[in-house]
């Protein structure tokens, strides 16, 4: 007699008889709906892990369920939907806990300082929403760039001063209900307030020389940013624990500098 076709090996007993941390599927390309502090929402396209844990009695957890869930939830992610979306997971895999990981670039659009020339400036962003059945956990995690100049080039220059790209990561434990919304937007500002000047998009001649007298009359160093940004970070609501690094691209050596307060979280 042949084997069933359709049999769900899933169900069958594991060889080895070990919980699993994390089952799932990862770098699944989809567009994904996030909120907009300004348009309400903005679509863009992310790269998304979905995974539950595994019980030691369970040889596999169904995949395609994952791909079922995220397309009946609309692709959107946000801290309105993500919580039914664990609770949903959770129960169709019949697992105790649950986990989406969203990256994304997502667009804040830039007026030059002068001309007011507009541009889209790209923030790499992550979204990672956890259910270990006490509810929704949210972690978000922000690149933001800005253009840092030396404190040290300027003090010991006869005439200019060494700039540097520095990129300033913001790892935000945030309230997962919705009540408290930390934007992106916010924390965008809130980093460029600590660099020597913002990152734009799109400069016109009368921009260039604006952002490079307003960073030359604003040096910092790596270590000035991340003080600056921490310290504001302890007062943003809904931002329940954070970390943030400052990593800079210098550009009279062949190396990074970096400064960082608290631990990257997970």
């Amino acid at each position: 007699m042949s084997a069933d076709p359709l049999a769900d090996l899933q169900r069958s007993q594991p060889g080895v008889a070990l919980r699993i941390d994390w089952v799932g599927v990862s770098h699944l390309r989809q567009p994904l709906l996030v909120l907009d502090r300004s348009h309400a929402k903005q679509e863009t396209v992310a790269e998304l892990t979905l995974a539950v844990d595994l019980d030691a009695s369970a040889r596999g957890a169904h995949l395609s369920r994952f791909l079922d869930i995220l397309a009946e939830a609309e692709n959107e992610l946000t801290t309105r939907t993500a919580p039914s979306l664990l609770a949903e997971m959770r129960r169709r895999l019949g697992a105790q806990a649950a986990r989406v990981v969203a990256h994304f670039p997502y667009f804040v659009e830039k007026r030059a300082p002068v001309t007011g020339a507009r541009g889209l400036l790209d923030i790499a962003t992550t979204f990672t929403f956890t259910d270990r059945g006490n509810g929704a956990e949210f972690l978000m995690r922000a690149t933001v760039p800005v253009t840092t100049l030396c404190p040290c080039s300027r003090a010991v220059s006869d005439y200019g001063a060494h700039n540097q790209r520095c990129d300033v990561k913001i790892w935000a434990d945030c309230a997962a209900d919705g009540d408290a919304i930390v934007w992106i937007e916010d924390l965008v500002e809130l980093v460029e307030a600590h660099g020597s000047a913002p990152i734009y998009p799109a400069l016109k001649r009368p921009d260039e020389r604006h952002v490079t007298m307003q960073a030359y009359d604003n040096p910092a160093f790596v270590e000035d940013v991340v003080r600056g940004v921490a310290a504001e970070l302890d007062c943003v609501p809904g931002v329940q624990r954070f970390a943030v690094e400052a990593s800079s691209d210098e550009s009279i050596h062949n190396h990074r500098a970096f400064a960082r307060i608290g631990a990257p979280l997970d």
